[in-house]
């Protein structure tokens, strides 16, 4: 049996931003003395002269980008996902989106896959805080070939824009000819009449290997991955919870407030639906990364035994 790739999403943000730093001389980097982590370090080492550490101090840091923004600059900004958004919040919300500013926030080590920092480092909240917010567009990632289409579609979006990524590595799953990203659009990876699995990030791999359980059980579901959480793809979602008539929500994050919540929002608002979100309902504890996702019902098992609880319910 072929070897599965597997590459962290942070990894493939600094090597897509070199690559973006080649092609575009007004792409700027700001780190809170994280590079190593964020793998920004890859731009730094390329070029130095748009490379600016702040330190730790996200704040100064958003309010730097906000600056280099109004001065026609594409500041990058990165830093841990807890930091970046809990840190900088008020400066993301008055220095970026209320001007509508030009600045990229790409966080890395989101949810609990970050493992044995513990509750403190596991950002939970990122999403529901990110995506509340006028003007910003939010992407979620699943493998390194979305997450570099998504750094890509970032540099030509024209405001401020809020990419989650991974410390964790996870398998590329995109890796195919016909694959072809889409700002805003949803992709539904498989198709069933059952149940509908909406997720992002790196559950989506793990809810590809659930629907393989799930039809082995006699359950067919429709599978769709979420890059975009803001816009919504809300036609995927309608088309698909019309057809199956129950929507399941798996997310690496706070049950309120992130995709599950966006998800039951557009159901409420336009086709009333049974939905259940799996997630957090608080905050996350230290260990190994698979063991948390394991604990949390985010991985293959967790998915497949949530699912089948919904549907006899």
């Amino acid at each position: 049996m072929p070897q599965i790739k597997k590459i962290a999403t942070r990894q493939s943000y600094g090597e897509v931003l070199a690559e973006l730093g080649e092609e575009n001389k007004n792409i700027v980097v700001l780190d809170a003395d994280l590079s190593g982590s964020t793998k920004t370090s890859i731009f730094a080492k390329k070029f130095p002269d748009r490379f600016i550490n702040c330190g730790i101090a996200e704040g100064n840091m958003a309010a730097v980008a906000a600056g280099l923004a109004a001065a026609g600059k594409i500041p990058f900004m990165s830093s841990f996902a807890m930091f970046a958004v809990g840190r900088a919040f008020e400066q993301i919300r008055n220095s970026i989106c209320l001007p509508g500013l030009n600045v990229k926030i790409c966080a890395s080590h989101a949810g609990v896959s970050v493992g044995a920092d513990g509750g403190s480092h596991q950002c939970l909240e990122d999403i529901a805080l990110m995506r509340m917010m006028p003007n910003m567009v939010v992407m979620s990632p699943s493998d390194d070939v979305e997450a570099r289409a998504a750094v890509r579609k970032a540099v030509e979006i024209d405001g401020p824009v809020y990419i989650r990524l991974g410390r964790l590595a996870v398998p590329v799953i995109n890796d195919y000819p016909e694959y072809k990203f889409e700002f805003g659009k949803g992709q539904l990876l498989r198709s069933g009449s059952d149940v509908t699995i909406v997720t992002t990030g790196l559950c989506v791999d793990s809810a590809l290997k659930a629907d393989v359980m799930l039809r082995a059980a006699g359950v067919k579901a429709d599978v769709i991955n979420i890059c975009t959480i803001k816009p919504l793809d809300e036609e995927i979602i309608l088309r698909s919870a019309a057809k199956t008539g129950k929507v399941l929500v798996v997310e690496e994050g706070f049950a309120v407030g992130g995709l599950g919540s966006a998800v039951t929002e557009l159901l409420c608002d336009k086709l009333p639906t049974r939905v259940k979100r799996v997630g957090l309902s608080t905050f996350g504890e230290s260990g190994e990364a698979d063991e948390l996702l394991a604990f949390y019902h985010l991985d293959a098992d967790g998915i497949f035994a949530e699912t089948i609880e919904f549907i006899k319910k």
